[in-house]
């Protein structure tokens, strides 16, 4: 029976995982999304969760403790100047995962961990016009015409 069992093991060594964490929930509060397997996701929530509420308290010890963690200091700022403002009332439940379904290789389940609250991505919408043009600037080997040509000569002299 194991006992104190407080975090997960994520299958390898204790510096390792630690390196790991910190630097996911790094790239986390820079990027605002990353795309990781769910154990990893899951793991990595807890600590990016802590960290955000002890950057809430704005204290000199908050942001050494931040620092302490944190990879980079631009992040640290961020989390400081952006985040904390954007979380004031929320009380916790600062993530989300979102599924993505299982990895090609190895089948390991796959997800978004994101920022709540973040702001929305604006997609470029294409009009039909930029995709007939987009279509016709494409050169004509890349179409398959220049294939099918050089396959029907290749038949006719065989």
């Amino acid at each position: 029976m194991r006992h104190q069992t407080h975090h997960g093991r994520l299958g390898i060594q204790p510096a390792h995982r630690r390196a790991l964490v910190r630097n996911m929930v790094t790239s986390l509060l820079k990027h605002e999304r990353i795309k990781t397997t769910k154990v990893r996701a899951r793991e990595v929530r807890r600590y990016a969760e802590k960290i955000i509420t002890i950057a809430k308290k704005e204290t000199l010890a908050a942001k050494r403790r931040v620092l302490g963690f944190v990879r980079e200091r631009e992040v640290a700022n961020k989390l400081f100047k952006t985040l904390i403002y954007r979380y004031a009332e929320r009380r916790g439940g600062y993530t989300r995962i979102l599924k993505l379904g299982h990895r090609w290789g190895d089948g390991a389940e796959m997800v978004f961990l994101e920022l709540v609250d973040r702001p929305a991505e604006e997609k470029p919408s294409e009009t039909k016009a930029d995709k007939k043009q987009k279509s016709e600037s494409r050169p004509p080997d890349s179409t398959g015409e220049k294939k099918k040509k050089l396959s029907k000569e290749a038949a006719a002299t065989a």
